[in-house]
């Protein structure tokens, strides 16, 4: 039977990782897949190290675009990354017939209406499960295994080296400057983490996940954005107190007047899996109608884990390349003639709850002032929590925890509880999300 030839753009960590497990698993995938899948052109500008890892086996090059215009190639797997060179090789490729497996949630974010445009007109099949949470097959379950439902929100942790760098602020009391420092230390940030720790990683694949989920075009340009740069430790700690955990989730959510697409620290309740899962680990909790809450945990990065979807990537294409394209999976889940023209809502129409804290100068009257503020803005208070001044010290900490509302209602409480005379400096605001299971 005529093997399934590979293309391999970029032969990194994930693209060794790939090579490795391809190899080592070849039996195993054959059966499944009903055809050898191998990889005979590798494309790296290191052409050293790419033939240090693939040996003889196959052909090495320093020319990306040699390997999407080889005849011989059925599938180009793309590991580059960013949204220049790859997105022409992307697209050069399927111009060409062939089917693409990447890894890339900043090009399907940015440019993927474009892609599976393409790909739709060519006939041929765009694969990307190793995009969002590196092992766990989200997409998949989203695409598949939840096609009944009628998705109402989705929450996930997607990003671990931020996910690393709270769980260490939290067990050790330590600031985030120190826990980023060692996260690079570590090898689980890069020397470069803006991408990471401003939200901008996690933001790519909930762009993706809530395509896919609310069967929309990619609106990444649309995401409300918030790092984890700013949290003091003294909010985790408060918020442990009240008996939450702070994670930087992705949340997307179905309202009435169009879909939540936001990333920000949020507070949720230690009792919820989603808020136990610590260290570099990803999770992605998904409710629909009829399953009620799922969750999906597992590694979110590293070679072999993310190279597990790639594969799997490389064998549902393998299976597939000779259907009909009429009766494929569909890219984004919905048939491409029946996405949803859904507004994305702007982070002031979102409803959720608040954790806020205040520096205060400790007074009597200054309790009645805020609550009546929040009466006005109609902001109803779940928990409060007030620090006992030191011996000497004339300004505490007041914590806030509120009901649902909406932010704009919230920013103009805040705007009118920072003007008040005893209030010292800017309020701390966090959300909060319940998460039910």
């Amino acid at each position: 039977m005529k093997p399934i030839n590979v293309g391999l753009l970029g032969i990194g960590t994930v693209g060794a990782g790939t090579f490795s497990v391809l190899a080592r698993n070849a039996e195993e995938i054959f059966r499944r897949a009903g055809r050898p899948i191998r990889i005979t052109q590798v494309a790296d500008k290191d052409l050293e190290r790419a033939r240090q890892i693939v040996g003889a086996s196959c052909m090495v090059t320093d020319d990306a675009f040699a390997v999407v215009n080889n005849p011989e190639i059925d599938i180009v797997v793309e590991l580059i990354g960013g949204t220049g060179v790859a997105r022409e090789l992307v697209l050069q490729a399927l111009n060409n017939g062939k089917h693409v497996v990447t890894a890339n949630k900043a090009l399907l974010a940015v440019h993927g209406t474009e892609i599976f445009k393409t790909a739709g007109s060519k006939g041929v099949m765009v694969a990307f499960e190793a995009a969002v949470a590196g092992g766990i097959p989200i997409i998949k379950a989203l695409r598949e295994g939840l096609t009944a439902n009628r998705i109402q929100w989705i929450a996930g942790i997607i990003n671990g080296t931020t996910n690393f760098i709270l769980s260490e602020m939290r067990d050790k009391g330590l600031s985030f400057d120190d826990v980023l420092k060692e996260a690079q230390r570590l090898g689980y940030a890069e020397a470069d983490p803006t991408f990471d720790i401003e939200g901008v990683d996690a933001a790519h694949k909930l762009t993706i996940l809530s395509a896919i989920a609310f069967g929309i075009p990619m609106q990444f340009d649309k995401a409300y954005i918030e790092g984890i740069t700013k949290l003091q430790a003294s909010d985790i700690k408060y918020a442990e107190q009240l008996g939450y955990r702070i994670k930087l989730l992705g949340i997307t959510r179905r309202r009435s007047q169009g879909i939540e697409l936001r990333v920000h620290p949020t507070l949720v309740p230690a009792k919820r899996l989603i808020a136990n899962v610590e260290g570099a680990m990803n999770a992605v909790q998904v409710y629909g109608d009829a399953v009620g809450g799922t969750l999906y945990y597992g590694k979110g990065a590293g070679a072999e884990p993310t190279a597990s979807a790639v594969i799997a990537d490389l064998v549902d294409v393998t299976r597939l390349a000779s259907a009909d394209p009429e009766h494929r999976v569909p890219h984004l889940a919905f048939q491409p003639d029946a996405l949803a023209d859904l507004a994305i809502l702007p982070i002031e129409e979102v409803e959720t709850g608040y954790y806020l804290r205040l520096r205060v100068v400790d007074k009597p009257g200054v309790l009645a002032d805020i609550t009546r503020i929040f009466a006005d803005e109609l902001i109803s208070i779940d928990a409060m929590l007030q620090r006992e001044p030191e011996e000497g010290e004339g300004e505490t900490d007041i914590i806030f925890l509120t009901h649902v509302c909406r932010e704009k209602n919230a920013n103009t409480a805040i705007g009118r509880i920072e003007a008040l005379p005893v209030v010292k400096g800017k309020v701390t605001r966090l959300r909060l999300e319940d998460l039910p299971q």
